[in-house]
């Protein structure tokens, strides 16, 4: 697959990471302190490569505006760092309790619980200093920025949803309260992501809306596709309330990752400079891992 410019999906991925990776190390803390096992902590879980796919939707999304991506940078470390701190939450003990995060012992395991926890604190704060003091855009646009973090991360965002996902551990969820859930869990970080992009550019609000339902159909979509792949690898999952393969077949939910993915699609391809965008729809949709 092309998108555009020549380059495959996977190629422009890999570009964008390196960039991201490039600018996270450079904002990154570092240095020997009392306390500098928190800068090790941020970036350790922070440097842990990736896809970037939320920087990545914040970069596209300036070029689609024509915005220069110099300006999207800080806003998509930003991101980059409330998803890194979710993932360190998430792992926690008192949440899924996984000892592992992309093959390596995730953070309460090498630096303890504790400081696993503030870890995360420590770069949801972060997160509001990038996006507040880039050096690229003007106040009006920072102010929008940290505005759409904090909703997006909030109680009625990310945080809402994993509310949502502990209240629904242990019981049968209704498909429409799964969607929520998920929208909320999962979706609202990547429309914030697409957001961000936007304002970098100082895009005009129609498209907003548009970056919204491509939004919210590729993250419902990656997330059947992560319910079936992990079906795969334990076929006795699904018998949690909390996966999408509770309510429906894995065809089933191949069916409606592919239309939601199509519903993306359509919400961005009407726009010059949209190759990118809609590769990464349909990447999503087919990927294996």
């Amino acid at each position: 697959m092309t998108a555009g410019c020549g380059m495959s999906i996977d190629e422009l991925l890999d570009g964008n990471a390196k960039l991201v990776n490039s600018a996270l190390d450079s904002v990154l803390p570092s240095g020997e302190r009392a306390h500098s096992i928190i800068y090790d902590a941020m970036r350790y879980s922070a440097m842990d490569g990736g896809k970037r796919i939320r920087p990545f939707l914040t970069l596209e999304f300036c070029r689609l505006a024509g915005g220069d991506v110099k300006a999207a940078l800080p806003y998509a470390c930003a991101i980059e760092c409330v998803h890194t701190y979710s993932l360190i939450h998430d792992d926690l003990p008192c949440m899924d309790d996984d000892d592992e995060r992309r093959g390596k012992p995730s953070s309460h395991i090498k630096f303890g619980e504790a400081n696993a926890l503030l870890a995360g604190d420590a770069l949801l704060t972060y997160a509001f200093a990038l996006a507040s003091e880039n050096p690229f855009a003007d106040a009006a646009r920072n102010m929008r920025a940290v505005s759409i973090i904090a909703e997006a991360a909030g109680y009625d965002g990310m945080i809402g949803g994993q509310v949502l996902d502990i209240m629904y551990s242990g019981r049968e969820a209704a498909l429409d309260e799964l969607v929520e859930m998920e929208r909320k869990k999962t979706g609202e970080l990547i429309a914030a992501a697409c957001a961000l992009g936007l304002t970098a550019a100082d895009a005009p609000e129609e498209m907003y809306s548009s970056a919204r339902t491509y939004a919210y159909n590729i993250g419902l979509a990656f997330q059947l596709i992560d319910d079936i792949l992990d079906a795969d690898e334990l076929p006795d999952d699904g018998g949690d309330g909390t996966t999408m393969l509770a309510v429906m077949t894995a065809e089933e939910a191949r069916g409606f990752a592919s239309a939601l993915t199509e519903g993306a699609v359509m919400a961005v391809r009407g726009y010059e400079r949209s190759d990118a965008l809609v590769e990464l729809a349909h990447w999503l949709l087919h990927r294996n891992a």
